[in-house]
């Protein structure tokens, strides 16, 4: 048994750089690109007196064609104080072509293309977010005729200026602990260093007058900041009775993502609402809402630490668990299995309070076995997360998630056998002498490519230090046998229990 990380999708660096096309020129907006500047530029000039905000930190736009919802996103795009400068963008919508059960991040183009330019896509930071979390893969067909990220970038073209890097992500599912999960690998990134934008049109459908009424009611949802309520409305339109809606929000997952990672210390500003009725007067009887709002951060807010690099020393101190608490983690992840198995939600462990321990944030993977042989494994190297709860997630994860089985089966159940890997802060090193087998786990990282194998691999292999690093340069990392020679090397204990 060789277990490892579900690391990324494909992240084969091609010699010449990866350009994703606009396919959506001369569809959702001008492709000729002096029209096309001339037509956002006018959008953008509405708006030229509307309140900016200096500590935005994201947006809701409409994907729209910019001939129906041009003039909102336009509105959204202003409230950006001229001149601010981000060091990364994020684009997160919905998928209206491929079903994931996750979310997809782009991290195989170089570039994403428009008629006014290219626009360059942080891979480095895509990748991260891969490896951060299965919840996070890389599904290009989810991408290739996507429109609801590409029509933005004209509009952040003209008004940005300097433009900086996106990082393109399409959301793809309904369970909400997955949702969830995502909020937790983005919240970190939430911090005056980028700007999040959420694309999602509103009704889709009904008549003028009712998309009015429902909208209204799902502004003032978002407008809460309480994702319950969010939820609850969508539910309540869905059941409505109204006539040819078919829905409230086509963005609804991305916006619970965003919604879940804000707290009180940031205000919802609602900007500008139309629907496609208020465009095209002879089309009312079947049309689209559009909403623009604005996240701002308080100016109290204390500024996030960046998301740690789980390549990064994070300390050295002594981390011991006693057996009781292995126990709990034990319990822990095999109530959360039994859970996600009959499809239900994990109930908090009682007292859990109790295990400072517990409550620290590391790595953990989580490896089923049946008699002896893999059924699963995930995990993390790094966490954001307190311990019991990234051991919960990542059980669930091993039983249903591992993309190289099944999911899981209830008949399964007895089985199958558990074992949880608590992952110490990581430590470089500089030569293999400084690698012990057996005691070390192995974390190789050069460019965007990074594989690892834990410390118990060596236990099963009979393997010498170089052809355990080399194995993992060439299986894991993508680097080939040698490619070891010249990357970052870094290690780290398991508690294996």
């Amino acid at each position: 048994m060789i277990t490892m990380m579900n690391m990324n999708c494909n992240d084969n660096k091609t010699m010449a750089p990866v350009v994703r096309p606009a396919t959506q020129a001369g569809r959702f907006y001008d492709g000729n690109a002096h029209a096309l500047t001339q037509n956002v530029d006018s959008l953008l000039a509405r708006h030229a007196n509307d309140s900016t905000y200096q500590r935005l930190a994201a947006l809701i736009v409409p994907h729209a064609g910019h001939y129906f919802s041009g003039n909102v996103a336009a509105a959204a795009y202003m409230s950006i104080p001229a001149g601010k400068q981000y060091k990364r963008i994020f684009l997160i919508g919905p998928s209206h072509y491929e079903w994931l059960d996750g979310a997809s991040v782009n991290n195989e183009a170089d570039y994403y293309a428009t008629p006014l330019g290219q626009v360059a896509v942080d891979r480095e930071t895509a990748n991260q977010l891969i490896c951060a979390d299965s919840v996070f893969g890389c599904y290009p067909k989810a991408h290739n005729q996507e429109h609801c990220l590409e029509v933005q970038l004209p509009f952040l073209q003209r008004r940005m200026g300097d433009m900086p890097p996106i990082v393109p992500i399409i959301v793809s599912t309904n369970d909400y602990a997955k949702l969830q999960r995502m909020a937790d690998v983005l919240r970190p990134y939430l911090n005056d260093d980028n700007l999040f934008v959420i694309s999602s049109d509103f009704s889709h459908y009904p008549r003028y007058e009712d998309a009015r009424k429902v909208d209204i009611k799902t502004a003032e949802a978002i407008m809460t900041g309480d994702v319950s309520t969010f939820i609850a409305t969508l539910e309540e339109n869905s059941k409505s009775g109204m006539t040819n809606l078919q829905t409230s929000a086509c963005g609804e997952f991305p916006i619970i993502v965003l919604m879940l990672m804000l707290d009180n210390n940031y205000q919802i500003h609602h900007l500008l609402y139309q629907n496609s009725g208020d465009i095209d007067s002879q089309s009312r009887n079947r049309v689209v809402g559009y909403h623009a709002f604005a996240i701002e951060r308080s100016k109290h807010h204390a500024i996030q630490k960046k998301p740690a690099d789980n390549t990064r020393q994070q300390g050295s101190v002594a981390f011991t668990l006693s057996s009781k608490e292995q126990q709990l983690l034990k319990e822990i992840a095999r109530e959360s299995i039994v859970a996600a198995v009959n499809g239900k939600k994990t109930a908090d462990m009682p007292n859990i309070e109790k295990y400072p321990t517990l409550q620290q944030k590391c790595g953990a993977f989580v490896t089923l076995t049946q008699h002896g042989r893999l059924r699963g494994c995930i995990g993390l190297l790094s966490g954001s997360l307190p311990l019991h709860e990234t051991v919960r997630r990542m059980a669930r994860a091993a039983a249903l998630e591992d993309p190289r089985f099944n999911p899981l089966r209830r008949e399964e159940l007895d089985d199958t056998d558990i074992e949880i890997s608590v992952i110490t802060p990581m430590q470089r090193i500089h030569s293999l002498d400084e690698l012990e087998l057996h005691r070390h786990g192995i974390f190789i990282k050069k460019g965007n490519r990074s594989g690892t194998f834990l410390p118990q691999v060596a236990d099963e292999v009979d393997w010498t230090k170089e052809e355990f690093v080399g194995h993992c340069s060439r299986d894991k990392a993508g680097l080939g046998w040698d490619g070891w020679r010249d990357a970052e090397l870094y290690v780290y204990e398991a508690i294996v229990f």
